[in-house]
Parts: C-alpha cells; structure tokens; sequence
C-alpha cells in the first residue's frame, strides 16, 4: 500500500483497535509469559508494538518491571489512558530497532498478536532479531505468537470475509496476497448508516523455519514452540508460541 509505514496501522485504529478485539482474552499469555520470566534471568522486560497494553498492563500489575516499544502514539495514548497504563514507560519508534533509550539488558523480550509481522521486509524481521539478541540478558528470552497463514483461504490471491453482521453495521475485511514477497496488503471495511470507514492493515508474514533461521543468525536458540500459550503441542497450523534463548 501506498504511504503505509510503521504507525499507520495504530493510528488509523487506536480508537477501535479494543472494541475489535474484544474477544482475544489475554489471561493465558499473561499467565504463560509470567512465568517464562520466573523461569528466566533477573531484569527488566520488553514489549514489542505494545499497542493499547492489552498484556502488557496485567503484566506489570504483577509487580512485573516493564518497558514498551511502538511506533503509534495514538495507540500508546489508549494505553496510558487505562488504570496502571500510565506507569509503564514506552518509546515511540520502529520495534526493528529494539530501541528504549538506554543500555539496559533485558531479561525477556515479547511480541505477541502475529504484530512482529508489521516489520514489513524480510531485512527489518532480520534486524529485529539481531537486536533483540543484542539487548537480552545472558539466558534471556525473545518470545513470540505468530500466526501460520492459512493461503488456501485465498483464490486467486485475494480473499473478503465477512466478520461481523448487525443491525446497524456490517465489518468486512478484504485482502490481496503477495505469495513472492509473503505480503499481506488489506482493509477493514466498516460500513453504517453513518457512512463507509477503511482501516488498512499489511504485514510480512514469515514461516516457523525462517523464523529459526532469523534465531539462529542472531545467535539465538530455540527453547519451545507451542501450538498456544497453554503451552499445547504445536500441529503445524494456526498460531505458534515460539520461544527462543539467548545462550548463558
């Protein structure tokens, strides 16, 4: 798409970006991502594209010392609106560049909701890689959930689904595929009596074996890969849970 970078997406969804996923509950990353942390080196933790601090904000509230990275204010503002979001500092900037203002180490780096896909070239998924290795503690841990793309959903290269029918509104979501760049380029479509309102969305999506081989020339190891945060085998399809290690 066209001028879309690295904070279109937030601020073009801040104000529905909760109202819209409402039903994605964050007590099972929550839970799973406190206790990799115990499980984990001492010091601070990181966020990746922190957003609204949908898990980031139950995190802390655990006594939890928290840092967040993202590149939309508006989003960020969300966050800092809610009880406890205030007090988590966050950084405006690419997430690519894992870059917080200080030298500080950190115990566990997290990207969760298939956002570390928003880093839209193979180069930029690599270079976060490379710096999350660079900030994490000896024994730290980079954590991610990314979805496994499901392309027989598109003919064609394009698919529209239907995600939400009401009395008084319908929420479409229209998207073109780019097998050869592993590019997804869409639009939320709310239409109402009000009017029509587009959302866009794009990502680079990457395969569980390229992201061990991102891992891997970091310097990273791999620890785990759930098919969820309740730690469940991972089947190959749908999201993953992938954790990987920086050696001691």
């Amino acid at each position: 798409m066209n001028e879309y970078g690295p904070e279109t997406y937030g601020e073009r969804n801040a104000d529905v970006y909760d109202e819209w996923h409402a039903d994605l509950d964050p007590a099972d990353a929550v839970r799973c991502l406190a206790e990799l942390i115990k499980e984990g080196p001492a010091g601070p933790v990181l966020e990746l594209a922190v957003g609204t601090g949908r898990v980031t904000i139950p995190l802390a509230a655990q006594g939890i010392d928290l840092r967040g990275v993202d590149a939309s204010e508006a989003m960020v503002a969300r966050m800092r609106a809610k009880p406890g979001g205030e007090r988590i500092p966050v950084t405006i900037g690419d997430m690519a560049d894992v870059d917080t203002g200080t030298d500080e180490r950190f115990a566990m780096v997290f990207v969760v909701f298939t956002t570390f896909f928003f880093l839209m070239t193979q180069e930029a998924q690599v270079r976060c890689f490379a710096n999350v290795a660079r900030r994490l503690a000896p024994g730290g841990r980079f954590v991610l959930e990314c979805l496994v793309p499901d392309l027989a959903r598109y003919q064609r290269n394009q698919s529209l689904d239907t995600h939400r029918v009401d009395h008084d509104h319908v929420r479409l979501v229209a998207v073109r595929h780019d097998p050869i760049g592993q590019r997804f380029d869409g639009q939320h479509i709310l239409i109402t009596d009000q009017g029509i309102r587009l959302a866009p969305v794009s990502m680079r999506y990457a395969w569980p074996s390229e992201l061990d081989l991102m891992a891997r020339l970091a310097g990273l190891e791999p620890r785990h890969r759930w098919g969820g945060w309740r730690r469940e085998p991972y089947l190959g399809t749908g999201a993953h849970v992938t954790v990987y290690e920086k050696p001691a």
